[in-house]
């Protein structure tokens, strides 16, 4: 079959090849996306000479501005530009050691290419060569395995993954992101492989949860790393939440598909890789805190706390950035029962206030991630919570504006109280603070500068003071 490749930028490689008297092909993702109706602005183009020589007469050949990125060590160049980013790669064959995902690699044809491709569907090339422009090239069946959605290796899978363990985790990936089945035999050969997953780096590993994770449906993604045993490998902090307790009758729910169904519940509300990350860790403390209490069942107490100090080892663990992102979540983790709990036991406008204030510019995250964890089949339950929750939001709303809380910063700074009583860091300074902080938060006096200073003098001198 023969596909139109409409674009100028296709006649122009197909140009360039029948100068240099050789053959070209798009390849990989491009081709794929064409055949999903997915737009894409990344074409892999695979060259039967130097793909560097290549890469260059094509760039000389185009208008305007262009950036040109030569890759010696690999072979390989990037020519970006305002609307494209086009990659040109030698064909070649490769071959693995047991201990690396580097492979030792010589020229070779597209069918060797093609071979070392990780899947059918990612195995299509469309000839760019001017008698065959646009004929469909696939030796392994791809097209079909696109229409019947499914993931499968192009040659033996046992081959294919231990070569390169991380096509493990892409084959997940495309799963989730594509909504696709991945062919039994892969899925055997996956298990079968998983401990080849060790040779990865976490910087990889980290980089196809993240795009799981920005998937529509996750779940679908760590139900597979669960099932395959991949996970348990290379994040055992999550797969400790799989599995129920049962004690005199009285069982907890399964925390780890409850976890997955609150990452599921957010992603329909926020494509917020962070936010996303919040919900999947929101309960990560859960099987350390667990207890069985004779009078009160299965409880989880402080799992927020913990969780939330469990954050940075996670991160560093993974590889993920421990900035202000690891933050955001260390602080969505702790809060992410708060309003929860006050939805359940009652608000007073003090406890409004230090929600307020804990929370800061993140507080719309927090309400998004509490609506994500309501999971409880009982619907009457679900109903009198949401209620609960979202009356909790308006008094929030309101104490916020009414209290001047939004973005919260203490009236008097330390730096001032240090030049009124003509003293330096001490512990003096530590409890002025703190006195203004909690009379504020418990409306003693308002947010407003004068009271506060009023304040910072009067307890300063009950602490021996003076100006």
């Amino acid at each position: 079959m023969k596909v139109e490749l409409t674009h100028p930028i296709f006649k122009q490689i197909s140009k360039i090849a029948a100068q240099k008297n050789t053959e070209a092909f798009v390849i990989g993702g491009y081709v794929r996306d064409i055949f999903l109706n997915r737009k894409s602005k990344d074409i892999d183009v695979v060259v039967l000479d130097d793909a560097i020589a290549f890469a260059k007469a094509f760039a000389d050949s185009l208008p305007g501005k262009k950036d040109v990125a030569y890759f010696k060590n690999f072979g390989t160049a990037m020519v970006k530009t305002n609307e494209w980013e086009v990659e040109f790669v030698g064909a070649r064959k490769e071959s693995y050691t047991r201990d690396s995902r580097k492979p030792v690699v010589e020229p070779g044809t597209i069918v060797d290419d093609q071979n070392r491709r990780d899947f059918t569907i990612n195995a299509l090339a469309l000839n760019l060569e001017e008698k065959h422009f646009g004929e469909l090239v696939d030796p392994f069946g791809g097209l079909n395995d696109l229409e019947n959605k499914i993931i499968r290796t192009p040659l033996n899978p046992d081959i294919t993954f231990s070569d390169d363990p991380l096509r493990m985790m892409r084959a997940i990936r495309f799963a989730t992101q594509l909504n696709f089945t991945i062919h039994d035999e892969t899925l055997k050969s996956i298990k079968q492989n998983k401990d080849r997953i060790h040779i990865i780096s976490f910087e990889r590993i980290s980089e196809e949860l993240n795009k799981i994770i920005l998937a529509p449906v996750p779940s679908v993604g760590f139900k597979l790393l669960y099932n395959t045993g991949l996970l348990q490998l290379i994040f055992s902090e999550l797969s400790a939440m799989h599995g129920v307790d049962t004690i005199d009758g009285k069982a907890h729910k399964d925390n780890f598909y409850h976890t997955l169904q609150v990452l599921d519940n957010i992603c329909t509300e926020t494509d917020d890789l962070w936010l996303r990350w919040s919900a999947l860790l929101h309960d990560i403390a859960k099987p350390l805190t667990k207890k069985y209490l004779n009078n009160e069942g299965w409880t989880f107490h402080g799992h927020e706390d913990k969780g939330s100090r469990m954050i940075s080892k996670i991160f560093r663990k993974l590889k993920l950035p421990l900035n202000e992102k690891m933050k955001f979540v260390e602080k969505m983790v702790y809060l992410h029962h708060r309003p929860k709990a006050l939805a359940e036991d009652g608000v007073t406008d003090s406890a409004i206030r230090r929600l307020i204030v804990d929370a800061g510019d993140d507080i719309d995250g927090l309400f998004i991630l509490c609506r994500a964890d309501m999971t409880s089949r009982n619907e009457t339950k679900l109903e009198k919570y949401r209620h609960n929750l979202k009356q909790v939001e308006l008094m929030v709303a309101d104490v916020a504006e009414r209290d001047t809380l939004r973005n919260w910063q203490p009236p008097i700074t330390g730096e001032e109280i240090m030049e009124y009583f003509q003293i330096g860091p001490s512990r003096e300074v530590g409890l002025i603070k703190h006195e203004i902080r909690e009379s504020i938060l418990e409306g003693r006096i308002k947010n407003d500068y004068a009271e506060a200073h009023q304040l910072m003098i009067e307890t300063g001198k009950k602490l021996g003071l003076k100006k």
